[in-house]
C-alpha cells in the first residue's frame, strides 16, 4: 500500500491532469535537469502536458532551470525560486575552492563575476558571447583544469552567479532536454529566511513531495549534515509510518485510511522522476522476487535491488516499478521489457506505452536520459531490452 500512497501523492493517480506546469511541480517535488527527458516527461505523465506548454512556462518564468537542492539543477516552480536559490547557493564555492588550487585567487574570481554582469547589461550571452567579450579576464587553466573538470574561470563565475540569484541561464531554443544556454540578469525573489529555517522549509516541502521518508533519505537529497537534517525536521510534526520512515501528520492520517486502486495504472517515467530519485531507494519500489531480477544488458550482472539508480527509463504500476523502456530513434519507437507476462500483454500497459511514444515522437524527438546520453550509446541497453522481453516472454 505505501508504494501506491507514494504515487497518489505524486499525482500519478489522475489527480493532477490537466494541472499547469507550475502546480505539478509544487505537489510532485522540484524535476531534475541534467540535460534529458525528465523535465517534460515528468509534466506529461502527471498532467498530459505538451511540449509547447511546458516551454511557455519556461519562456513565461513559470518554472525555470535553477542551481537547488546540493547545488544541483531542478526546475522549480516560480514560487519555489528563492528557496531554490537559497538551499543551493553554496555548492557553487566547491569550483571556486577548485580554482583557487589551480591557482586562481579568490579576487581574480569576484573581477570575472563583476564583469560578467557588466556584459550582460548589454542583454543575454551565450558562453561563446561572453568570453568574446571578456577577453583576457577569462582564463584558461591548461590540462591541470581539464582533469579536474575546469578548462576556464569562466563556469566558476556562471556558477556563483546564478547560485546568487544575480544571473539565470536561458535554455536555446526554449528547450529543457538539452544543456545550451545564454545567460541574462534577473533579480529573484528572497525568502527572508535564515539558512536554518530554509532548510526547515525545504524538508517540509520533501516530505510532502514524498508522502513520507527516512532522514537518511532527505539527507540524500539535500546534502543537509546529520545535524542539520535533525534541526530541520525538529518542528515539521512528523510522525512514523513504518520502514524507518516518517510523514507530515496529515499525510500519515490520511496514508492511514488510503485505499489503492484495484486496476492496473501504468507510467512510464524517467529513470529520475521523483518518484525514483527523491528516494534513491530502487528496492522499495519492488516487490516479491522483483529484487533479485538481473538488470538486462548490465556488465556486472547486477540485480535490480543492487542498484541505488536505474539503468534506464522506468514502468510502473500504481508505485511499484515493473519495468524499464528506452526510446529508439531509429525506429521511433518505445522497446520496454517488463517483470511479468500479466502486465505485457495488458491492453492497458501498450495504451500508456503508445501514448508515450507519441508524445516523444513528435513533440520530443528523443527521451534522452541526460545530456550525454546518445542514440548511439543507448544502442546495447535497447538490445538488452529487447533480448530480455523475448526471453520472458516468447
Amino acid at each position: 500500500m505505501t508504494r501506491a500512497w507514494w504515487w497518489h501523492r505524486q499525482g500519478l493517480d489522475g489527480t493532477l491532469d490537466g494541472a499547469d506546469p507550475a502546480a505539478v511541480l509544487a505537489t510532485a517535488g522540484w524535476a531534475r535537469s541534467v540535460g534529458g527527458a525528465n523535465p517534460y516527461l515528468t509534466l506529461f505523465s502527471r498532467a498530459g502536458t505538451t511540449r509547447a506548454v511546458a516551454d511557455a512556462a519556461v519562456a513565461g518564468l513559470e518554472i525555470c532551470e535553477l542551481p537547488a537542492a546540493r547545488g544541483c539543477t531542478y526546475v522549480v516552480p516560480a514560487a519555489d525560486f528563492a528557496l531554490a536559490l537559497q538551499v543551493g547557493r553554496h555548492a557553487a564555492e566547491a569550483e571556486a575552492a577548485t580554482a583557487h588550487r589551480l591557482g586562481v585567487p579568490r579576487q581574480e574570481i569576484d573581477d570575472l563575476c563583476d564583469a560578467v554582469l557588466g556584459a550582460l547589461d548589454g542583454g543575454p550571452l551565450d558562453p561563446a558571447g561572453l568570453k568574446a567579450r571578456l577577453g583576457p579576464a577569462v582564463r584558461n587553466l591548461g590540462e591541470a583544469g581539464r582533469k579536474k573538470g575546469l578548462t576556464t574561470t569562466l563556469p566558476v563565475a556562471l556558477g556563483l552567479l546564478q547560485g546568487a540569484g544575480e544571473i539565470r541561464r536561458i535554455p536555446a531554443n526554449g528547450r529543457l532536454d538539452q544543456q545550451r544556454f545564454a545567460y541574462a540578469r534577473w533579480t529573484p525573489p528572497r525568502t527572508r529566511l535564515t539558512d536554518d529555517e530554509a532548510r526547515a522549509e525545504l524538508a517540509r516541502r520533501y516530505f510532502g513531495w514524498t508522502g513520507g521518508a527516512s532522514l537518511a533519505e532527505l539527507r540524500w537529497f539535500t546534502a543537509f549534515s546529520a545535524r542539520d537534517a535533525k534541526a530541520a525536521v525538529a518542528g515539521l510534526d512528523l510522525t512514523e509510518i513504518g520502514g524507518g520512515r516518517l510523514a507530515l501528520r496529515p499525510d500519515a492520517e490520511a496514508l492511514a485510511g488510503y485505499e489503492p486502486p484495484a486496476a492496473p495504472a501504468y507510467a512510464l517515467l524517467a529513470g529520475i522522476d521523483a518518484l525514483v530519485l527523491l528516494r534513491r531507494d530502487v528496492p522499495s519500489l519492488l516487490t516479491g522476487a522483483d529484487p533479485s531480477r538481473p538488470v538486462p544488458g548490465h556488465r556486472a550482472g547486477k540485480n535490480l535491488a543492487d542498484l541505488p539508480d536505474l539503468p534506464g527509463h522506468a514502468i510502473v504500476d500504481r508505485g511499484r516499478l515493473i519495468g524499464l523502456w528506452e526510446y529508439d530513434v531509429e525506429t521511433e519507437r518505445i522497446v520496454w521489457w517488463v517483470f511479468d507476462a500479466g502486465a505485457a500483454a495488458d491492453p492497458g500497459l501498450r495504451s500508456a506505452v503508445e501514448r508515450t511514444e507519441t508524445f516523444v515522437r513528435d513533440q520530443l524527438g528523443d527521451a534522452r536520459a541526460m545530456s550525454l546520453d546518445s542514440p548511439k550509446s543507448r544502442r546495447p541497453r535497447i538490445a538488452a531490452l529487447r533480448a530480455a522481453t523475448q526471453e520472458d516472454f516468447t
